[in-house]
């Protein structure tokens, strides 16, 4: 088999160019087989390339080549030692999204002179590990982890990252004008800034979902994302307002985490947890109000870490000392609680007689308008 035969080359909408450049140098594969979901639909194309595939000594002339249409790679030194290089493309249609992990190296965008088809897109690179560092028309610039930088793939730039993880979101010129003037202010920058790090809770959760993602959903989740741009990049009460579904779903798992990190801290409150998101004490109430608000929702995490405790046969601590990690400073109130949360007491957990902590049926989720899905499962998930 040519080392290259695992690779499936792309016939994404978003340009042909970044189509060979997802494919590597794959040239007579069979086109990828669809897949479905858990329901049965079709999911979002996706086509990947690694370098583990390639003999150690091509394995960087493989990578050079994957992003031949977009970028100039400097020379690799010592071929011998190999190269790791991943990257998993997402074809959107009218945009194109890729987590791609690679070894340090430089970079310069390719001279117009030498371009077969020229490439004029944006690219929206987030650092999940490592850093970038970027000299542009307007100086320099760089960032590490959480922090969005916005590429012109059209303009001279040069630069080099270290070993990295990262996101990377390819927008066309003509995608959308509002957009368009959105990365022309932000090109060639870090977007370090309170909206610009919302824009990076996005990518992260987009990076999660899009495998479960159906293909039949992508006219949402594009204008989904272009909200998103124009909100975060180019914020006005207009284009923040378009934006407040999928805000509001980024700042909802944002406080998740957040909740989930701070569970067995006693001074964690709803304060703490407004400071966190920087929102108004109204944005965090609405946010809540689902759930009962903050501290009942924090409460019922508690509960649930405390229940899953309660029912690991490998956990031998009393009951009273995983109440007390969790912030309960009395048994009696802990066991009240508890019982009003699950309807049985936490001995009969301890005891092994109950061990399922009761889900919300998934039946109204299936049957709600597509763009009401991702919240209802989010509160189902929270219980």
């Amino acid at each position: 088999m040519n080392a290259h035969d695992h690779i499936v080359p792309s016939d994404a909408s978003l340009d042909k160019n970044f189509g060979h450049a997802a494919a590597g140098s794959a040239i007579n594969c069979p086109p990828p087989q669809p897949k479905r979901t858990s329901s049965g639909a079709f999911s979002i194309p996706a086509f990947k390339f690694d370098t583990s595939g390639v003999p150690i000594d091509h394995q960087y002339e493989s990578w050079r080549k994957s992003f031949s249409s977009l970028l100039e790679l400097g020379e690799c030194r010592d071929r011998s030692r190999g190269f790791e290089g991943k990257q998993t493309v997402w074809d959107l249609g009218s945009l194109a999204f890729s987590r791609i992990r690679t070894s340090a190296l430089e970079f310069a965008s390719v001279p117009g002179h030498t371009r077969r088809e020229a490439l004029d897109h944006w690219a929206l690179t987030l650092p999940l590990g490592g850093s970038i560092s970027t000299e542009g028309p307007a100086g320099s610039f760089q960032g590490g982890a959480g922090i969005v930088q916005v590429h012109s793939l059209g303009r001279w730039f040069e630069g080099s990252v270290t070993d990295s993880d990262m996101l990377v979101l390819f927008v066309p010129r003509d995608s959308d004008p509002e957009v368009a003037r959105a990365l022309s202010a932000a090109e060639f920058s870090s977007v370090d800034t309170a909206m610009g790090r919302l824009l990076s809770d996005y990518f992260i959760g987009l990076a999660k979902r899009l495998p479960a993602v159906e293909a039949d959903n992508l006219p949402e989740l594009v204008g989904a994302t272009q909200a998103m741009i124009r909100a975060c990049l180019l914020p006005s009460p207009g284009n923040i307002e378009e934006a407040q579904a999928p805000i509001a779903r980024v700042l909802l798992e944002k406080a998740r985490r957040i909740v989930q990190s701070r569970l067995f801290d006693p001074s964690f409150n709803a304060n703490a947890l407004r400071r966190d998101l920087a929102i108004s004490r109204t944005g965090l109430y609405r946010m809540f109000e689902p759930f009962g608000g903050v501290m009942h929702y924090l409460q019922h995490q508690r509960l649930l870490d405390a229940h899953a405790a309660l029912a690991d046969p490998n956990d031998k601590r009393r009951i009273i000392e995983i109440a007390e990690q969790r912030c309960f400073s009395d048994g009696a109130e802990f066991s009240r609680a508890f019982k009003r949360e699950f309807g049985y007491t936490p001995s009969e957990v301890r005891a092994g007689r109950k061990s399922g902590v009761p889900r919300r049926p998934a039946g109204e989720i299936a049957t709600a308008a597509p763009e009401e899905r991702l919240g209802l499962l989010l509160r189902k998930l929270h219980g």
